[in-house]
């Protein structure tokens, strides 16, 4: 079963920067979409990004579109984080997809499709 481990997350000032990283236990190839969700406090779970292991294609929701970028290696993805806003606030995750979806684009409305999350990681911007 894959794991993930989410590391990276902090306190950092309003438009600064964070990476994110979510490690996996195998190899992220092996499932079609790794995503980036979070939630802040008394906040519904929103997608974030996701990125398709196949060509490494990107979807991004438009609240963060142009701040943050996902990346990927073999058995790692990443979350840079610039620009941050305190409305950035969120325990953030990282979520794999085993099966595809018809309109990747969707990936990020999708959280139910996600099989494996990690347990999260804290990001908190304040002044």
């Amino acid at each position: 079963q894959l794991q993930l481990v989410e590391s990276g997350g902090g306190l950092v000032q309003p438009g600064g920067s964070l990476r994110l990283s979510c490690a996996a236990s195998g190899s992220t190839s092996d499932y079609y979409a790794i995503g980036w969700f979070r939630q802040a406090p008394g906040k519904e779970r929103e997608g974030v990004s996701c990125i398709r292991s196949s060509d490494s294609s990107t979807v991004y929701a438009e609240s963060v579109k142009g701040r943050f970028t996902i990346s990927r290696d073999k058995n790692t993805v990443y979350l840079q984080m610039n620009s941050l806003k305190p409305e950035d606030t969120a325990v953030y995750y990282c979520a794999a997809r085993p099966l595809r979806l018809l309109a990747f684009r969707l990936c990020i409305h999708s959280a139910d499709g996600m099989d494996y999350w990690g347990k999260g990681t804290l990001v908190t911007v304040s002044s």
